[in-house]
């Protein structure tokens, strides 16, 4: 019997979805790996990038700090490869040591010439990231009844974002009173305290089959997948559609608060707005996969989006923070309905390449739109770029609501069973 067969029979009818996940042993658990291991990422990306300016006064080198966190990302098809060759708890259990470990590192770091180290711990941290993210999402498959997979997605983007709203403050104030090295100890710290939940799972995995192809083959066998079901390719398209939209947008921000006439700080205030709403959708993303579908419900969470993203064009502070609320639902709901769907779509054995592969097209996008936003926000009039990008957004919000969720298979396709 497997684990998800064992979770669907121990489902109790008549309680709310989302207590039912908190009550599921290994659900909670890794909620709490999220919530353990969130803080202390969320503390650190903050903090590193003031580290790299404090030590050098350079803006273009404190700024690749993020780009060290997020360029493993385009290596997601193949370190989602790793995830599908091991079993998944102790993968887990690894990629969470390994930041753990080499954070210590940290502590040489008190000079400009030292920053090479900086970002290659950087570096190696997004990777385990990517790696980790591949695992749980294979793990939780199988450990969730598959009917409170929105719901517990729902739950761990209410954890993560409340942890960006807290841990940077926090992680800002640790910084200011010792220093980057504490600040990467506690981030340790963290790692070592996940690495516990993880190993608390009771989860029984049956070892991979020994691979018959070789590494690139398998690595293509997650994007052949994802591309040939029409369930899950649009969702991702429209995933990475909304990031790089995010990401213009995003380069738009300090413009928007020029608008309104206040201060650069006053940006805080729009981001603890959309970060709350992040973490109300979070609790309201379950009920509304269920009743609307993975594909209406990211349509909606688009549109809702295209408006936010429109409006901030009026220089207006209420609209600004209407705009920022919406925003704050919108997004969220896009990447919870993404997940779910591959979740529940892709077979066990490829559920790491295909979940590291769908990642890296949603989330890439949204580096470049940073890039392409830092330039566009110096040469265009925000009372036109930002309805453009709404209009963007509407337009694959219609695709992506009238687009028939065929669960049609193309041709060439892998078996349903999934190769290893």
């Amino acid at each position: 019997m497997t684990a998800r067969t064992r979770r669907t029979r121990k489902t109790t009818p008549g309680v709310w979805p989302a207590i039912r996940v908190l009550r599921d042993r290994n659900a909670g658990l890794c909620l709490a790996g999220v919530v353990v291991s969130g803080f202390g990422t969320s503390a650190l990306w903050l903090a590193s990038g003031v580290w790299v300016k404090d030590l050098t006064g350079s803006d273009g080198l404190a700024a690749l700090c993020m780009l060290a966190l997020w360029a493993p990302a385009l290596l997601g098809p193949a370190l989602g490869t790793l995830a599908d060759r091991v079993r998944h708890k102790p993968l887990l259990i690894a990629v969470n040591l390994l930041p753990a470990v080499l954070l210590l590192a940290l502590f040489t770091v008190d000079s400009p010439d030292a920053l090479w180290l900086l970002f290659a711990v950087l570096f190696v941290y997004g990777a385990a990231g990517v790696v980790h993210d591949a695992a749980e999402s294979a793990l939780v498959a199988e450990a969730v009844d598959p009917r409170l997979l929105g719901d517990f997605n729902g739950l761990r983007t209410t954890a993560g974002e409340g942890m960006k709203l807290v841990a940077p403050p926090a992680g800002a104030a640790v910084y200011a009173g010792y220093g980057g090295a504490s600040v990467a100890a506690l981030d340790a710290v963290t790692f070592v305290l996940a690495t516990g939940v993880y190993a608390a799972l009771r989860v029984r995995e049956e070892p991979p089959r020994r691979p018959t192809a070789n590494w690139r083959r398998r690595t293509a066998e997650g994007a052949r997948y994802l591309w040939a079901r029409p369930r899950l390719r649009p969702l991702v398209l429209a995933g990475g559609v909304m990031m790089l939209c995010a990401g213009v947008s995003g380069a738009t921000l300090y413009a928007v608060v020029d608008s309104l006439g206040r201060s650069p700080a006053y940006a805080g205030v729009l981001y603890a707005v959309q970060g709350a709403d992040s973490v109300l959708i979070g609790l309201l993303a379950g009920p509304g996969l269920r009743r609307l579908g993975e594909r209406r419900f990211a349509a909606a969470g688009l549109t809702l989006l295209a408006m936010a993203v429109a409006a901030r064009a009026v220089p207006n502070e209420a609209v600004a923070m209407a705009s920022g609320a919406a925003a704050g639902v919108g997004m969220p709901a896009v990447l919870i309905a993404a997940l779910t769907a591959v979740q529940h779509e892709t077979p066990g054995p490829l559920l790491g390449r295909v979940t590291a592969t769908a990642h890296s097209l949603i989330f890439t996008p949204n580096v470049l739109g940073l890039a392409w936003g830092a330039a566009l926000v110096e040469l265009a009039d925000l009372r036109v770029l930002l309805p453009a990008l709404g209009t963007v957004l509407l337009v694959a919000a219609v695709a992506l609501a009238r687009r028939p969720a065929s669960a049609a298979v193309a041709p060439g396709s892998p078996p349903a069973t999934g190769p290893t």
